[in-house]
């Protein structure tokens, strides 16, 4: 059976939610939108799609006062923000089950965009250096955890 994943972002391309769903109709987008909008407090001021029709249906009620845009190049942030869970997707050869994909990519989208500072805003120099500061605080934290 095949499985579709629903990822919701911020303006800023970190991952705010993430829920793996058998369907992709209005049914399910509403539970995803309900979900979010629950974790969140709040719904958001703006909600960037792509044109799947069952957005449009689910957006009514959760989200009634949000706007909604899909245009066609509008999502390009969303779209780019998913590419390392497809290349970790890739080099796994796959996801084996719903339930444990749903546990990898909850942890992974929190994890990875640490390793992933904003490359284009800095020179080579600060990037290694950012780097090796990520790596220290990585390397502390999971110290930390290992001995408690």
């Amino acid at each position: 059976m095949r499985k579709y994943l629903w990822r919701a972002g911020d303006q800023h391309g970190n991952v705010l939610d993430i829920l793996i769903q058998s369907k992709r109709d209005g049914k399910a987008a509403t539970r995803f939108f309900r979900k979010l909008v629950k974790k969140q407090d709040h719904p958001p001021r703006v909600l960037i799609t792509d044109k799947l029709p069952s957005y449009r249906v689910a957006h009514r009620k959760p989200m009634s006062t949000t706007e909604h845009r899909q245009n066609k190049y509008v999502n390009n942030r969303a779209e780019n923000s998913h590419q390392p869970t497809r290349q970790r997707e890739r080099a796994m050869k796959g996801f084996r089950t719903g339930g444990s994909t749903q546990r990898f990519l909850a942890s992974f989208s929190r994890i990875s965009p640490h390793f992933r500072p904003p490359r284009h805003r800095m020179t080579a120099t600060d990037h290694r250096t950012e780097i090796r500061t990520r790596f220290q605080v990585w390397d502390q934290v999971t110290e930390q955890a290992l001995t408690v």
